[in-house]
């Protein structure tokens, strides 16, 4: 199994770290466009390799798209990060063209991979490496509900008091403020979370899930990236191991959820071929209407394509 991870940057790097201590793939390697930075990582990791049992081989390479030939799997991390002020869909002009680019140069040596789209604003960026590559929906999978998911399992074991672990929560929607957080279907040992926590709690950790991202931003002057990066690996390692596990993730939908020619988190299942199976929850009237408004969200970025 060969990864490769275009972007060295924090979230970048911290996929190819998090991917090395998993231990399930051969090679993982590790592409910038800076001179000597993603050789310098890759060296960084491997000198933990005895420390840390790895025996992954993580490679780090500038601007070489050759050393990332016959991939399984390509996950797309370059691009500008969010800065304090900034929306995700103010990254849609520059980091568009790097993700085309990225994609384009790519597919060349591996066209058979499955892409993994981590950069933002990452429903519209899954968008358009779909429509530029034309390739089917299974392979170009985004990056959202999974890490918004976790933000959301954190805040209420947090408010519970209890292990993150014992948890189970999903997020589904766009990538953005109008994420929806499922706190319907959250549980805490397969107990609803509405029987420990009161409306207004629950309300209150909906919207710190929601503005999540931006949070962290505001606190270190720029995008997360330890959960990004450890929701990549995650993602990957569901479709190398062929597990069939049911996590959100942005997919292109055709039907589903009354939505079509639009991506957005929803569950799906990962298994070798990419995306096997699009999950549709019974959501009801005022879930319903959430997701359309986040989805007409996420249309709304799209547009913008056009114009650059």
């Amino acid at each position: 199994m060969k990864i490769s991870v275009i972007g060295a940057g924090n979230v970048g790097a911290t996929a190819a770290n998090v991917l090395a201590l998993k231990n399930f793939a051969e090679e993982v390697v590790l592409l910038d466009i800076k001179e000597g930075v993603a050789e310098g990582k890759a060296l960084d990791m491997m000198q933990t390799a005895k420390l840390l049992h790895l025996d992954t081989r993580v490679v780090g390479v500038t601007n070489d798209y050759s050393k990332t030939a016959n991939s399984d799997i390509i996950a797309i991390t370059s691009g500008m990060p969010r800065k304090p002020g900034m929306s995700r869909a103010d990254l849609v002009g520059v980091n568009s063209k790097i993700v085309q680019s990225v994609m384009d140069a790519a597919l060349e040596y591996s066209p058979e991979a499955i892409f993994l789209i981590i950069s933002n604003p990452v429903d519209t960026l899954t968008y358009l490496a779909l429509k530029n590559s034309k390739l089917p929906r299974h392979r170009v999978i985004g990056m959202s509900g999974l890490l918004d998911g976790s933000r959301f399992e954190y805040y209420l074991a947090d408010a519970i008091g209890c292990p993150i672990s014992d948890i189970d929560a999903m997020v589904i929607g766009a990538h953005g403020d109008l994420m929806v957080p499922l706190t319907r279907f959250a549980s805490y040992k397969g107990i609803p979370v509405t029987e420990y926590l009161s409306p207004e709690k629950l309300q209150e950790i909906e919207h710190a899930t929601q503005v999540g991202g931006g949070t962290i931003t505001k606190l270190l002057g720029t995008s997360a990236w330890y959960a990004p990066g450890a929701v990549t690996a995650t993602m990957a390692e569901a479709i190398a191991k062929n597990t069939h596990k049911t996590l959100s993730c942005i997919a292109l939908l055709d039907g589903e959820y009354g939505e079509k020619d639009v991506c957005a988190g929803v569950p799906v299942v990962l298994g070798r071929n990419g995306i096997e199976k699009i999950v549709e929850l019974p959501l009801n009237e005022r879930e319903k209407d959430l997701f359309n408004k986040s989805v007409n969200s996420a249309k709304e970025t799209n547009a913008k394509l056009k114009n650059l």
